[in-house]
């Protein structure tokens, strides 16, 4: 997956999901954005406020496992600067 990141001007942190048809059909594509928003949801408490993010799903994320997923999503928030410490 891809992320794409940038600041914006208020307090909350906006999500949108991508998938072109390179992912497979549309059942397919349907599939890996509910996958990622799912996986955002379960680490949004910990992303910092006021970005606007982009998730582009790519080909492998359907066939993915879930916690793979995830540890490829918070790997990508942690490249960016976005996770929270604690």
């Amino acid at each position: 997956m891809v992320l794409i990141a940038r600041a914006n001007e208020g307090d909350l942190t906006r999500v949108g999901v991508v998938a072109g048809r390179a992912v497979g059909s549309a059942v397919t594509r349907n599939r890996a954005k509910r996958v990622l928003r799912t996986a955002m949801r379960s680490l949004h408490g910990s992303v910092r406020s006021g970005w606007d993010l982009v998730l582009i799903a790519r080909a492998p994320l359907p066939s993915s496992e879930y916690s793979e997923v995830v540890e490829a999503l918070l790997a990508l928030l942690r490249r960016a600067g976005l996770v929270l410490a604690s």
